[in-house]
């Protein structure tokens, strides 16, 4: 199993490919929604990893795909277009999880 990235520019690509990582860089929601639906279809891939500005694109089925899809997990990710808040991000993360406040 592995991981895979869909990201809308080629820094984070070249960033994951270093280490290891496959990756597909995608800029329209057309284009990005056909690059998941073949991503989520690879049994070879179990965590898809997706930047910020693509999420963007599609919350809505992104939200659902998380809360129905039981083989893949699906990661949102910052990149250098991003929050650069990394910590406070990483904070509300875990604070939604587990319900307390840090």
């Amino acid at each position: 199993m592995k991981f895979f990235l869909l990201s809308d520019n080629v820094d984070t690509q070249v960033g994951m490919r270093l280490v290891g990582i496959d990756s597909e860089v995608v800029h329209e929601k057309q284009e990005f929604l056909n690059a998941l639906e073949k991503a989520l279809n690879d049994e070879t891939i179990a965590v898809i990893l997706i930047t910020t500005k693509l999420v963007e694109l599609a919350p809505d089925i992104l939200s659902e795909l998380k809360l129905t899809q039981r083989k893949k997990l699906i990661v949102e990710i910052p990149d250098r277009h991003g929050n650069a808040k990394i910590g406070e991000t990483i904070d509300r993360y875990v604070s939604e999880a587990i319900g307390i406040k840090l």
